[in-house]
């Protein structure tokens, strides 16, 4: 790590961008994608991190923005991410300085994040999931169709019906690979009765049948189709609760508070026999690029939040259809 500046100093701002559109999952809907922007500042050289608060955890926009500035002073006295992650807890708040940090970093000392973050090598592009937001049986095989040359089609699910709309995204995206989220909108007889079609359609994964904290009843649950843990699995702490449950676990960094506790959790999950998965929220390249690090080598990626967005940050992140290019120096890193 870079030498820490006596005058290191952290602000925070709010953003909002628009979305294309509207974006729903099984709990709502929304045209607007609001993130809380950090930026630590030394000698002139500026870090940037950037989160999403979001309601399911408690978060909200003020209450984030308060986190972070309850760290301002520490980080002006020279806090790094290690001290970070007991100084503030997991979630939103914590990423958006984090990853602020760890952009610094890489600007203070000309060196790209692989070496910073002491990886094995140079990034390499990844192909991320497209999402077809959760709609009517007419619309999300509309939405297939128009996608169907996308390699890797992530589904938003809510419960009835979702059997016909996997149907019809299947019929019209025959080629595509498919994975579905039910964003904790399905009880177990949901699961029970959608596995074995699900298979029978090369769904590849579903992710949070249940609600988090009900998710025991996964427990001697036989599904054709892997499990995947997103609103059950935050950080290193969360992780054995998934054993038995689920294979593959969903890593955000708006979970995990950021890159460092990120990178800890992909490999403890994967020493536990995890498959990973990288996921994000709806916001800007900014949030999306140090989900690249983490998504490197991982079986499945969804970082396609700056395509659902009527406008982006410039420079933004580099897609050239499925596929993710690591973040220029300019945007992250």
């Amino acid at each position: 790590m870079a030498a820490v500046s006596a005058k290191r100093t952290l602000t925070v701002r709010r953003e909002v961008f628009p979305i294309q559109g509207t974006f729903r999952i099984s709990r709502g809907a929304k045209t607007e994608a609001h993130v809380v922007v950090a930026e630590v500042e030394d000698g002139g050289v500026v870090g940037r991190g950037e989160c999403v608060p979001y309601a399911r955890y408690g978060e909200s926009i003020d209450g984030v923005v308060e986190q972070i500035e309850s760290v301002a002073a520490a980080i002006g006295a020279g806090m790094e991410q290690e001290e970070l992650l007991s100084a503030l807890p997991p979630g939103a708040a914590r990423n958006a300085v984090d990853c602020a940090l760890w952009d610094l970093a890489c600007k203070l000392t000309g060196q790209p994040i692989w070496e910073v973050a002491d990886l094995d090598g140079p990034l390499e592009p990844v192909v991320t999931a497209y999402t077809l937001s959760l709609d009517t049986v007419e619309n999300m095989a509309a939405a297939a169709k128009a996608s169907s040359r996308r390699p890797l089609l992530k589904l938003k699910l809510t419960g009835d019906g979702d059997l016909e709309r996997v149907r019809a995204v299947r019929e019209n995206a025959p080629d595509a690979r498919l994975i579905v989220d039910a964003n904790e909108g399905w009880t177990v007889e949901h699961l029970k009765r959608f596995g074995d079609a699900f298979a029978g359609l090369k769904v590849e994964l579903i992710e949070q049948p249940l609600p988090a904290g009900q998710d025991d009843a996964l427990f001697g649950v036989e599904c054709p189709v892997p499990l995947g843990a997103d609103e059950s699995c935050h950080d290193r702490g969360t992780l054995d609760e998934l054993r038995g449950k689920y294979q593959v676990v969903n890593i955000k960094l708006d979970k995990t508070g950021g890159l460092t506790e990120a990178l800890r959790l992909k490999a403890d999950a994967e020493d536990a026999g995890f498959r990973i998965m990288v996921g994000c929220m709806l916001a800007s390249s900014l949030a999306m690029a140090p989900g690249v690090v983490l998504a490197q080598g991982v079986d499945l990626v969804d970082l396609d939040g700056p395509l659902w967005l009527a406008r982006d940050r410039v420079p933004g992140l580099k897609y050239e259809g499925e596929t993710v290019f690591p973040p220029e120096v300019a945007l992250w890193g």
